[in-house]
């Protein structure tokens, strides 16, 4: 198996380092522990490379950022413990990679380090516990931006290309601590909702739910005080799609600063390729409009000719918006749709959005052969879009949402999983179609019908 074949979420406190600590190391054993088991799942994973994404290294505001030179050094002298340099080889093939995939999903990126690169603590203190792990690994350092969030998971989608086009086992790592603001005397002052903010984040990594971190409350996330969020946001975009099995291993926040530890292995599935139609034992029936989304894909990936139902189904008939979803193993493989119709009716629809769906999502790369048989799809039917003056009354388990500023549109389907309010679906409309909050903008309303 090539690609992404681990993920893991680790602080990065000096103090962890017992030459640093000096016995301060004591109050956080069960970081310390969970970093050690962290070092063991690594490990299992044989990664070729290691990808770091650290909060502390050059960054640029509007940019991602990727060291294209040929290694990186740093030590603990800073933080009074002199001792030997750490070096780390870049993996330039890899970063060159990324720099074409972020380039593909219009993911801006810049170089950081030029020739050499010196290492902050972001990546020094994860790496005193895992560099044994993985002796002589590759490490490719990577930043982070002030860019929107979804962009961060649009930059994990990149990495995760990046992995599969060069066919290389790849570990990601994402440093970062969480609320620097627990306690009274912790080093950003106190927040209450600082540990509000951490224990949802526990809950995010543990579910790797990437698009749960697009629903956070932005006032949520300004008085925690954390660091990580971004790192965080890029690794679960990595790992969106993919048979993740995350867990977290370890937290605790003594000095009024969240250390989150987790470890998130990546299964590793191998699949033949699937029998053709006649071949393949009998399944449960689906709706037929499901089973026109599934026939369109098969046919495609196959390269066999195209559905063409003898018959249309009376919801075939009308023209309305579509939405097709498509699950590997319960888990997103793309979805793609149409908020007002574009074609001649549904069914035509449903095929050109299936096609969109299984090939053209920038989220993930194309459906192969080896993975049809374990898709799963779903088709969503939108009514006419309705607009109304404010979300009073609105319920986003019941209607779909669609922002709309100066030619940008963003929507989000009802009754998704994290978000519960209104407001949390306006504020992803608004971050899908860029739109700054304070600017004004027309809503829209619609309801779904679901076929499974």
């Amino acid at each position: 198996m090539s690609g992404i074949v681990f993920g893991a979420v680790a602080p990065h406190p000096p103090l962890l380092v017992p030459q640093v600590g000096r016995g301060q190391e004591i109050a956080v054993k069960a970081t310390s522990q969970a970093m050690m088991t962290l070092a063991k799942d690594l490990e299992a994973a044989h990664p070729d490379t290691i990808l770091l994404i650290s909060p502390h290294g050059p960054s640029h505001l509007g940019a991602m950022g990727v060291f294209y030179g040929p290694g990186s050094w740093g030590n603990f002298a800073e933080w009074g413990a002199p001792g030997p340099d750490y070096f780390f080889g870049n993996d330039i093939d890899l970063a060159l990679a990324i720099k074409a995939q972020a380039k593909a999903l219009k993911v801006p990126l810049r170089g950081i380090g030029g020739d050499s690169y010196e290492l902050d603590h972001g990546v020094m203190v994860p790496m005193f516990f895992l560099q044994e792990a993985a002796p002589q690994t590759p490490v490719v350092q990577l930043t982070f931006s002030l860019l929107p969030l979804d962009t961060h998971l649009l930059f994990g989608q990149a990495l995760r290309r990046a992995a599969e086009r060069t066919g290389k086992r790849v570990a990601i790592i994402a440093s970062g601590d969480l609320s620097h603001r627990l306690i009274p005397t912790a080093p950003a002052g106190y927040d209450p909702l600082g540990a509000v903010f951490d224990q949802k984040i526990a809950q995010i990594v543990r579910a790797a739910d990437a698009r749960a971190i697009l629903a956070l409350d932005p006032s949520l996330i300004a008085r925690a005080g954390q660091c990580g969020l971004r790192s965080i946001a890029v690794l679960l975009g990595a790992l969106e799609g993919l048979p993740a099995r995350p867990q977290v291993l370890s937290y605790e926040g003594p000095f009024g600063v969240g250390y989150l530890v987790a470890s998130i292995p990546v299964s590793e599935t191998t699949a033949a390729r699937p029998q053709p139609e006649t071949e393949r034992p009998q399944k449960e029936r689906h709706h037929p409009l499901v089973e026109l989304a599934m026939k369109a894909v098969h046919s495609c990936v196959l390269g066999e000719a195209g559905p063409q139902p003898e018959k249309l189904t009376p919801e075939m008939t009308h023209r309305a918006g579509v939405f097709v979803c498509i699950k590997e193993d319960g888990v997103l493989r793309g979805c793609i749709g149409t908020f007002e119709p574009t074609r001649a009716n549904v069914a035509e629809e449903i095929v050109a959005n299936s096609l969109c769906s299984a090939l053209q999502d920038p989220r993930f790369p194309p459906v192969s052969p080896q993975e049809l048989p374990h898709l799963s799809y779903t088709v969503d039917v939108l009514s006419s879009p309705e607009p109304i003056p404010d979300l009073a009354g609105h319920d986003p388990k019941k209607f779909g949402l669609m922002v709309e500023a100066a030619g940008h549109r963003g929507l989000l389907l009802p009754n998704l999983d994290g978000v519960e309010t209104a407001q949390q679906q306006l504020n992803i409309c608004l971050v899908k179609a860029g739109i700054h909050p304070e600017e004004p903008v027309k809503l829209y309303r619609f309801q779904v019908h679901r076929y499974e």
